[in-house]
């Protein structure tokens, strides 16, 4: 099992890394605040780290979206793996998090 992680690259970007499921979400939770410090500067969530996701870290996703836009700011996740993309795409959620019509 690899160690989860959240690490800021600085200029608002941030690399995940590890596991993102219902065990691990609080830990990536606990980095909400992190995520929205610091202006309006757009914010970046880099997956490419993740090597195991469930339900609960989309919902971390969608929980973190909303707070960026109750806060106006931009935040965009990248390097989604194809695990959390298939869960986007069943949850019909491709337009919220993948920018897809």
């Amino acid at each position: 099992m690899s160690e989860n992680g959240f690490a800021s690259r600085g200029e608002g970007v941030f690399a995940m890394s590890g596991q993102l499921t219902f065990q691990t979400v609080p830990q990536f939770q606990e980095h909400a605040n992190a995520l929205l410090q610091d202006g309006a500067q757009p914010v970046t969530i880099d997956m490419q780290g993740i090597t195991l996701a469930d339900s609960a870290g989309l919902a971390l996703m969608i929980e973190w979206l909303q707070l960026a836009r109750a806060v106006k700011r931009q935040l965009v996740f990248t390097n989604i793996p194809e695990q959390v993309r298939h869960l986007i795409r069943v949850s019909g959620l491709e337009r919220v998090l993948l920018g897809e019509a």
